[in-house]
């Protein structure tokens, strides 16, 4: 009979930093999808600041594996209950956001991918935060004020871009 062990304190906060902060990234959603920008910008941003928070004490001494499994899996979901209903809601009236927010979300789960791949493989793949708070703010921003027609291709190229940086640090690995 396996005996329930309550998880240290640092790491409830941790994890209630990471599971508060995909609510805020569902609410976020849904108000994309009810056409109320500048209120899924505010459930977006708190979302995005928790979960960066969460991230961070996760991958720095505070999180236990579950919370650094957490930390990417809830990444995912920021990007699927944001990016996604940016692209249902745009589908019609701006083609180009609804672009946008489709290369965005690919973008960032091929990147998500290769890290994952990569660290499966024992190679030691880069996992930055900063690119995932420059995809948060452009996305926040975007949503705020009305810049979507720009900032989810930003993000999108970011996004882009460390996927092909996470693709170079395993290819170096494979031939080292």
């Amino acid at each position: 009979m396996a005996t329930h062990v309550p998880a240290r304190p640092r790491t409830t906060a941790t994890r209630l930093s990471l599971v508060l902060g995909a609510v805020f990234a569902v609410a976020g959603g849904a108000l994309v999808l009810a056409i109320r920008p500048h209120e899924a910008a505010i459930a977006a941003g708190i979302s995005a600041v928790l979960l960066l928070i969460g991230g961070h004490r996760a991958n720095h001494g505070a999180g236990d594996p579950v919370d650094r499994m957490l930390d990417e899996l809830l990444d995912r979901l920021w990007d699927g209950v944001v990016l996604a209903p940016i692209a249902w809601a745009a589908r019609d009236v701006s083609p180009h956001i609804a672009a946008g927010a489709l290369v965005a979300l690919c973008a960032s789960f091929v990147s998500s991918y290769v890290r994952a791949r990569g660290a499966a493989l024992r190679y030691t793949v880069e996992e930055s935060h900063v690119t995932r708070g420059v995809r948060y703010a452009l996305i926040v921003s975007g949503l705020a004020f009305g810049w979507l027609g720009w900032s989810v291709w930003v993000a999108a190229g970011a996004t882009l871009a460390a996927a092909i940086v996470r693709t170079s640090q395993v290819a170096k690995e494979e031939r080292a």
